[in-house]
C-alpha cells in the first residue's frame, strides 16, 4: 500500500509538471540576520519531539494569525509555541526589525512558522499532500484552502491565502491510477488533467 501511495504521488507530480501548475518566481532579498534566525529554531531543552520540522516562512510578521488560520482549517491541530523577537541592531541601520515564530501541530506533525516579512515566496517546488478519506473531505479542505485569498490550480493542486501549495487527494485516487486495468488507469489520468479539484465520480 505504501509503495502504491509513493508511486501515485510521483505520477501526480509528473502530471502537474507537464501541464497542470503555474510556478512563481522567488525573491533574492536577504532576510533577518543569522543571529536572529538561529533564535527562531531554538527549542526548549528536552522538548525535541520530531527529528525534522517543516519551517514555513510567511510574508507577514504576525505568526499568531498564521497559526490561527491553519488551526481553523485543520480542526485537530493545536498551537504549541509562540514567540516574538527583535533582530540585534545592525551597523548603519536605525531601529530593529521585529519578527515572530510559532509552532503548530497538525495531524500529529509539527510545523514551525517564521513570520519575518516579505523576503521569500512559496512556490510549487514544495507542497503538502492531504490524503482525504472521501469526496466530502476533499471538498472541505479544497473549499477551506481556496477561500479568502486562496487559489485553485489544476490536478488537485491549490494554494492557500499565503501562497503555500497543497495537493488535496482522495486516497482512492491512488488505487485508480495504479490499477491493474489499463482502461481504469488511463481514464483516471486523462480526467485528472481536466480537473481542478479532484472529483472521484468523474475519475472512475
Amino acid at each position: 500500500m505504501r509503495k502504491n501511495i509513493l508511486t501515485g504521488l510521483a505520477l501526480l507530480i509528473i502530471i502537474t509538471l507537464t501541464g497542470c501548475s503555474n510556478s512563481q518566481q522567488g525573491s533574492n532579498k536577504q532576510g533577518p540576520s543569522d543571529t536572529a534566525t538561529s533564535q527562531t529554531i531554538t527549542k526548549k531543552q528536552g522538548a525535541l519531539l520530531q527529528k525534522i520540522t517543516p519551517c514555513l516562512w510567511v510574508e507577514t510578521k504576525d505568526a499568531k494569525s498564521v497559526a490561527d488560520y491553519y488551526l481553523s482549517i485543520f480542526k485537530d491541530g493545536k498551537l504549541k509555541e509562540y514567540h516574538q523577537y527583535k533582530n540585534p541592531p545592525q551597523e548603519g541601520k536605525e531601529g530593529q526589525d521585529n519578527f515572530e515564530t510559532a509552532v503548530i501541530e497538525v495531524a500529529g506533525i509539527e510545523f514551525s512558522i517564521l513570520a519575518a516579512g516579505p523576503f521569500f515566496k512559496f512556490n510549487e517546488s514544495v507542497s503538502f499532500v492531504i490524503n482525504c478519506k472521501d469526496q466530502a473531505e476533499v471538498d472541505y479542505y479544497w473549499n477551506a484552502l481556496t477561500a479568502n485569498g486562496g487559489k485553485e490550480s489544476s490536478c488537485g493542486w491549490c494554494k492557500d491565502k499565503y501562497g503555500l501549495s497543497w495537493q488535496v487527494v482522495p486516497v482512492e485516487y491512488f488505487d485508480l491510477i495504479n490499477s491493474d486495468d489499463p482502461k481504469v488507469r488511463e481514464k483516471a489520468i486523462r480526467n485528472t488533467l481536466k480537473q481542478k479539484k479532484l472529483i472521484l465520480s468523474e475519475l472512475k
